[in-house]
C-alpha cells in the first residue's frame, strides 16, 4: 500500500487508478516523488548489486553533487564513496551503506533542492512566458507530482494550476497575484517599480561580479575560430574538475576554448549561464545549455552549426553531438552568447 505522502501526491493525478494497478518500477520516472517509495522497499541497495533502485539512488546523489560519474545502476566503489561523503557531511555513520537514516537525509535534501528552485524562479515568471526558467519551475513541480504536462517551458494553465497546488501544500507565495489583477493599477505600478529596482540591483551585482571578466562578442570569424579550437580537443578524456587538454569537465572545456581567444569566462555552468546573453537564433560559436542531473543549467557545449554542438561528455570526453538527439533535445534549455 502507498504510504500517506506518496498516496497524496498520486491522487492528484488523473492516472491514479492506473498507477495503483502497475508495479512501482513501471511509473517511477513519470512520478519522481514515487522513487522514494521504491528506494525504501528495495532489497538491491547493497554493494555489488545493480538495478533500478540503485540508478535512482545515483541520480539523487548526482542531483545533490555527490555523484559525478555515469549513472549505470551498479553499486560499486564510486557509489559507495559518494554515500560516504554524503554521510560525513550529514553527521551520519560513515560506512557507505544505505540505511533508513541515510535515505531520509538524501530525500530531505533533494526535496529542499526543488523547493529552492520554486522559490528562486517563481517570482521571475508570468503567464504566457516561454523560457528556460519556466521549464525549471515545471521540473520542480513535476517532482512533487503537481505538474503532469510536458516540460516545454511554456507558462500556461497547467503550470499555473500546479503552482497553485504547490502554494497550498507548502504554504509558499509562488504566484504574482498583483500581476494577474488587471483592476489594480496602483499595485501594478508598485510591482513594476519593485521589478525595476530588482533589475537595477541585479545589473549592479552582475557588473560587480564580472569586473575581472572580459566580455566580447563571439560571432562570424571569431565564432569559427572558437569552433576550430574546440574541434582540436576532440577525444580529450573527461576529468571531473579538469580545465586542460589532459582532461576536461563540461565547463572546464568551454572555459579553456574561450581562453585561447583571450576571453575569460566564469568557471561553472550556472555562472556562465548567468554571465551570457539569451539569443533566439544560434550562430557558430554560441553556447548551448542543458538541464541534466539537477534543475537548471548543468551541462553546456559550443554550437558548431548544422544542428550540432561540441562538448565534454562524461562517457566519451570531448565529442560532437546532435541537438536533435532525443536525450539532448529533451533537456535543451536554450542558447546564449558572450557579448560586450
Amino acid at each position: 500500500m502507498l504510504n500517506g505522502t506518496v498516496e497524496h501526491v498520486v491522487k492528484r493525478s488523473l492516472l491514479y487508478g492506473y498507477v495503483l494497478s502497475q508495479p512501482l518500477v513501471a511509473y517511477v520516472d513519470a512520478y519522481p516523488e514515487l522513487q522514494n517509495k521504491l528506494l525504501f522497499e528495495s532489497e538491491q541497495l547493497e554493494f555489488g548489486k545493480h538495478g533500478e533502485a540503485i540508478r535512482i539512488l545515483q541520480q539523487k546523489l548526482h542531483t545533490l553533487s555527490y555523484f559525478d560519474n555515469n549513472i549505470d545502476g551498479k553499486f560499486g566503489i564510486l557509489t559507495e564513496h559518494a554515500l560516504k561523503n554524503f554521510q560525513a557531511e550529514h553527521s551520519l555513520t560513515i560506512n557507505g551503506k544505505v540505511n533508513e537514516d541515510t535515505l531520509k537525509a538524501i530525500i530531505k535534501d533533494e526535496e529542499q533542492e526543488y523547493i529552492d528552485q520554486l522559490e528562486n524562479f517563481s517570482d521571475e515568471i508570468r503567464p504566457g512566458m516561454y523560457n528556460a526558467k519556466v521549464k525549471i519551475v515545471q521540473k520542480s513541480l513535476q517532482y512533487f507530482g503537481y505538474y503532469e504536462g510536458e516540460l516545454d517551458g511554456i507558462y500556461g494553465p497547467l503550470t499555473k494550476q500546479a503552482l497553485q497546488i504547490a502554494e497550498d501544500e507548502h504554504k509558499m507565495d509562488l504566484i504574482d497575484d498583483t500581476y494577474l489583477t488587471s483592476n489594480a493599477p496602483v499595485e501594478k505600478k508598485k510591482k513594476s517599480e519593485n521589478v525595476q529596482q530588482r533589475n537595477e540591483e541585479s545589473v549592479e551585482e552582475k557588473q560587480e561580479a564580472a569586473k575581472e571578466v572580459k566580455k566580447v562578442r563571439i560571432e562570424g570569424n571569431d565564432g569559427a575560430t572558437i569552433v576550430q579550437e574546440a574541434r582540436s580537443q576532440i577525444g580529450t578524456p573527461y576529468t571531473w574538475g579538469g580545465t586542460s587538454p589532459s582532461g576536461f569537465d563540461c565547463s572546464g572545456f568551454i572555459q579553456y576554448v574561450y581562453q585561447q581567444q583571450g576571453v575569460q569566462l566564469p568557471r561553472t555552468v550556472s555562472d556562465i549561464w548567468n554571465f551570457s546573453t539569451p539569443i533566439s537564433n544560434r550562430s557558430v560559436g554560441d553556447l548551448v545549455f542543458f538541464e541534466t542531473y539537477k534543475p537548471g543549467p548543468s551541462h553546456m557545449g559550443i554550437y558548431i552549426g548544422d544542428g550540432k554542438f561540441i562538448h565534454a561528455g562524461e562517457s566519451n570526453g570531448v565529442e560532437i553531438s546532435e541537438l536533435t538527439n532525443p536525450y539532448w533535445e529533451a533537456r535543451y534549455l536554450g542558447a546564449k552568447r558572450v557579448n560586450q
